[in-house]
C-alpha cells in the first residue's frame, strides 16, 4: 500500500515566508541562526556550496531582524528570543547583477532605487552609486533610529562568471566603491552578514573590511547550511517510508541509498558532522528517485573556468591534501583548483590533523557528475554524441546483454588511448583504466579501481543492480585475454563477491597495446 506523507517538501523554495506561510516543512535550524545573529561579531562570511540553502538562511535572518515572529511560532528561536527588535534591513542579491560592468551598475541602480524610494531620498545628479548606497544606510539609521542590517547573498556571484573575462576589473573596480561604504559607515550598522562561495581578497570586502569574520569553518556552523543525518530522520521519515514503497525498496535500503547519493559533506574539521545536500535531497524525496540534482541545476558550469585539464586530475583530487592556511583563507585567486572544487562542492573535508586537510569526493552524485564532465573531453567526442552509447552502455550492461555491451565499449574506446596527446604521460593500460572507469562512473555505476585483495589487486569492481563485474585488463602484448582470465580464475577475484544476491560476472578484457581500443573480452563465471 502506498504511503502518502501530510508534509509538503519545500522544493525550489528560496523564501522563508512563504515556506511558514505555506505550511512547507522546514527544518528547523532557528537556533543555530539566533546564535549567528547574537555572536557579537559585526561582519560575518558564510562560503558554502550553490544550492546549500544559503538564500534561505540569509531570508531567516531578513525575517528575524525584521522583527517577524508570527513566522518563528514553535520553533527553537522561541526559547531564546525574548525582545524581538525590528531593525532596518538592506538586503542585496548578487546573483542578480550579471557577469558585465552595465549589468552590475543596473542591478545596484535597481535596488538602491527601491531603498531611496522606501526611505524617501532624493538622488542628486550623476551620485555615485557609493554614495547612493551611503545616504541609504544614513536615512535608515537616522529615520528608525535603529542600526541597519545589511544581508549580502551570493556576492561572488559577478566575480565568478565575469572571472577570466575583460569585465572582470571592471566589475571588480565597482565592487571596492560600492562594499568600502561597509567599513565607512561602521557605526550604523547592527549586523553586516554576506555568503558566497569563494573570497576574492583584492575587493574591498575583504581588504577593507579587515575585522570580517570568516565562519565557514566555525563548529557551531558546520550545518547551518545543508541537512544532517538526525534532521534526516526527524524529518523526514513519511517521504523516505513512501520512498521506499514507491521503488520496493525497505526503509533501511533507502536511506542507505540517500546517504550515497547526497550525504557525505564536512565544513569543520572540529565538528565532522555528516551533511546531505538539501537540494538533491528533497528533489529526490518529492520525485521519488535518485537523480544527479544539484549537479543539472547548473553547478557545473565554472569548473572550466577554475579548474584546468580536470580529466587528467581526477582521480588526484580525490585523494588530495590541503594546507589549512589555503582551505581556511579561501582565497579563489591563488588557492588551486582544489580550492574552488571544495568551496564548490565537489569536493569536502575527509579528514583533518597538524598537517593540513584531506579531500576527496563527498558522494555519488558528486562522482557521476565530475565524470560526466571529463568524458567528453577523455574520449575527444561532443557530449550530444555519447549519450546514446552510455544508455545503452546502462541498459547492456545493467541486465547482462554482454555482446551487446562489448560492442558499445568498444566504440566508445575507438583509438582515443592512441590519438588523446593529454594521456601521453599514462602508460597505455593506466590510459585505458581511466577512460573505462570514466566511462562507467559516468553512467552512474558504482566503481572501485584497484581493489586490493590478499592475491592480489583488480583492476576495476563494478556495481550494478543486479551484477557485480570484477574486470581485469591485459594488453595484447602482455598475455591479452587468456591472461586476463588466468588471473581473475588464480586470484579467486570473484570470491569475496559471492555471498552477495547478485551475480558476479569476470570480465577479462584485452586492450590494443597501440592504443587501438578493445580488442575482445571473455566471460568468466
Amino acid at each position: 500500500m502506498t504511503v502518502v506523507t501530510n508534509n509538503r517538501l519545500p522544493v525550489g523554495l528560496q523564501s522563508f515566508k512563504k515556506i511558514r506561510e505555506g505550511n512547507y516543512l522546514y527544518v528547523d535550524k532557528s537556533d543555530i541562526i539566533w546564535q549567528l545573529a547574537n555572536n557579537g561579531l559585526q561582519y560575518n562570511f558564510l562560503s558554502r556550496p550553490h544550492r546549500f540553502g544559503k538564500s534561505v538562511l540569509v531570508d531567516t535572518l531578513q525575517a528575524y531582524f525584521e522583527g517577524r515572529r508570527d513566522l518563528f511560532e514553535g520553533l527553537k528561536i522561541m526559547q531564546l528570543e525574548k525582545e524581538w527588535g525590528i531593525y532596518p534591513v538592506i538586503r542585496l542579491d548578487m546573483s542578480r547583477g550579471g557577469a558585465t560592468e552595465a549589468a552590475l551598475c543596473s542591478y545596484f541602480d535597481l535596488v538602491f532605487s527601491r531603498y531611496e524610494e522606501l526611505y524617501n531620498i532624493t538622488v542628486r545628479p550623476n551620485s555615485s552609486l557609493a554614495n547612493r548606497f551611503d545616504s541609504i544606510i544614513l536615512a535608515a539609521y537616522k529615520q528608525t533610529g535603529k542600526q541597519v542590517v545589511i544581508l549580502i547573498d551570493e556576492y561572488d556571484s559577478p566575480l565568478q562568471h565575469s572571472w577570466h573575462t575583460p569585465e572582470h576589473e571592471a566589475c571588480t573596480a565597482i565592487y571596492r566603491e560600492v562594499f568600502a561604504i561597509l567599513k565607512a559607515d561602521d557605526e550604523m550598522e547592527r549586523f553586516v552578514f554576506i555568503t558566497g562561495i569563494t573570497k576574492f581578497t583584492q575587493i574591498s570586502l575583504f581588504s577593507v573590511l579587515n575585522n570580517l569574520s570568516n565562519i565557514s569553518f566555525e563548529p557551531q556552523y558546520a550545518a547551518i547550511c545543508g541537512i544532517s543525518k538526525q534532521e534526516v530522520i526527524d524529518n523526514f521519515m513519511p517521504e523516505i517510508e513512501e520512498m521506499a514503497d514507491f521503488n520496493q525498496w525497505t526503509v533501511d535500503e533507502t536511506l542507505a541509498k540517500l546517504k550515497d547519493y547526497y550525504d557525505g559533506y564536512h565544513f569543520s574539521r572540529l565538528n565532522m558532522v555528516d551533511v546531505y545536500n538539501p537540494f538533491s535531497l528533497i528533489n529526490a524525496l518529492y520525485h521519488k528517485q535518485l537523480r544527479s540534482y544539484w549537479a543539472s541545476s547548473g553547478a557545473t558550469s565554472l569548473l572550466p573556468k577554475f579548474v584546468e585539464d580536470i580529466e587528467l586530475h581526477l582521480d588526484d583530487f580525490d585523494h588530495c591534501s590541503v594546507l589549512p592556511t589555503t582551505l581556511e583563507t579561501s582565497d579563489v585567486t591563488g588557492g588551486g583548483p582544489e580550492l574552488f572544487l571544495y568551496q564548490s562542492g565537489y569536493l569536502t573535508i575527509k579528514d583533518s590533523d597538524e598537517f593540513g586537510y584531506m579531500l576527496g569526493i563527498p558522494n555519488e552524485e558528486v562522482r557521476q557528475a565530475l565524470n560526466e564532465i571529463v568524458l567528453p573531453a577523455l574520449t575527444m567526442r561532443k557530449q550530444g554524441d555519447i549519450q546514446s552509447l552510455q544508455s545503452n552502455l546502462y541498459r547492456q550492461l545493467g541486465t547482462g546483454m554482454f555482446d551487446d555491451a562489448k560492442r558499445t565499449l568498444r566504440s566508445l574506446i575507438a583509438d582515443v588511448p592512441y590519438s588523446n596527446k593529454k594521456l601521453a604521460s599514462m602508460d597505455m593500460e593506466e590510459r585505458y583504466r581511466l577512460i573505462i572507469s570514466t566511462i562507467l562512473n559516468a553512467i552512474g555505476l558504482r566503481v572501485e579501481v584497484e581493489r586490493m585483495l590478499a592475491t592480489g589487486r583488480i583492476d576495476m569492481v563494478v556495481w550494478l543492480s543486479r551484477y557485480i563485474y570484477v574486470i581485469e585488463l591485459k594488453l595484447s602484448n602482455n598475455g591479452g585475454m587468456a591472461a586476463a582470465e588466468q588471473q581473475i580464475r588464480d586470484c579467486g577475484y570473484a570470491e569475496p563477491f559471492k555471498g552477495d544476491k547478485r551475480k558476479v560476472v569476470g570480465l577479462a578484457i584485452e586492450l590494443d597495446s597501440d592504443g587501438k581500443g578493445l580488442v575482445d573480452w571473455k566471460i568468466v563465471l
